[in-house]
């Protein structure tokens, strides 16, 4: 049997431990597959790895990402034989040569969509903590994260996933742009970043646009509007008393889950912390189009 596809990325705020909570609680059936909010992932190869992500529509705000992503699906031979050649280099190394090759790999601008995507790949596995962030000038700006053993390339994984992504629709962009794709029968998993819990914790930019209050908003009435259009809609956050505000007496419905988060480089700061699952199941609109 062929390998199931899951992340060939880390990724701050990555959805492995939901990714089965979400597969469980969609639709039995609907139209297409639809992810504004790709990331890393992880709820998408749940989804095709159980055959359960039909004509999946794919994309995220993060164009270098979803060039990746196409990458993979397109010539995933290219992108390991462009990783393999950045992994014998590196791995040959000493420990403190590692930092010099890493910065040297995040200052270069390869050719071509292969060697580039090789490129993401490579900082994503030897970068700080499975970071992607970027600086005003959106340019790539995490420092070397200095594992002794980091598996950069996967060459089973990055086949599976290039499977997994065959026939899908990957698009770069706002999340409201994507939305316009789904349409009544659909389901379409949204997964923002997520509102922070404390006034410290604000890592929402993961690329030069932030995701602040203003966004969570307009994503409330993209959600709104998927309603109406009879699109069965899913979608994560923080258990925070403002997303329950924002979302409330719409006929929505509400589920706290613990989850574990790995962005926070202290161990103690990854403990269980309530996240809320939002659902427009109940609403009639949408009841009466997965019935057809």
């Amino acid at each position: 049997m062929s390998r199931p596809p899951s992340p060939f990325l880390k990724w701050a705020g990555g959805k492995a431990r939901l990714a089965p909570v979400v597969l469980g609680r969609a639709p039995e059936r609907f139209g297409h597959y639809h992810e504004p909010f790709l990331g890393g992932g992880a709820v998408f190869f749940a989804f095709a790895g159980a055959g359960r992500a039909p004509g999946p529509h794919l994309g995220d705000a993060n164009p270098a990402l979803i060039s990746c992503y196409r990458s993979v699906r397109d010539d995933p031979e290219g992108v390991i034989a462009a990783l393999e050649t950045l992994e014998t280099r590196y791995l040959a190394l000493g420990t403190d040569e590692r930092a010099g090759c890493y910065y040297e790999v995040r200052a270069a601008r390869p050719e071509g969509a292969a060697a580039n995507a090789a490129r993401l790949i490579f900082l994503n596995r030897t970068g700080y903590n499975g970071l992607y962030r970027e600086n005003s000038r959106g340019e790539f700006n995490v420092p070397h994260g200095r594992y002794v053993r980091p598996r950069i390339l996967d060459r089973d994984g990055l086949r599976a996933a290039s499977r997994a992504l065959a026939g899908a629709t990957l698009c770069p962009g706002d999340f409201e742009q994507a939305c316009v794709a789904a349409t009544a029968g659909d389901f379409i998993y949204l997964d923002p970043p997520y509102q922070p819990l404390t006034a410290t914790a604000r890592f929402t930019a993961y690329t030069r646009s932030a995701f602040g209050e203003p966004e969570q908003e307009r994503l409330r009435d993209a959600f709104e509007r998927l309603t109406r259009a009879g699109v069965a809609a899913l979608l994560s956050n923080s258990d925070h008393e403002r997303i329950r505000d924002l979302y409330g007496e719409r006929g929505f419905g509400f589920d706290t889950v613990l989850m574990s988060r790995a962005i926070n480089s202290v161990g103690s700061g990854r403990a269980p912390i309530p996240e809320l699952l939002i659902d427009n199941f109940g609403r009639p609109e949408v009841r009466a189009a997965m019935e057809r």
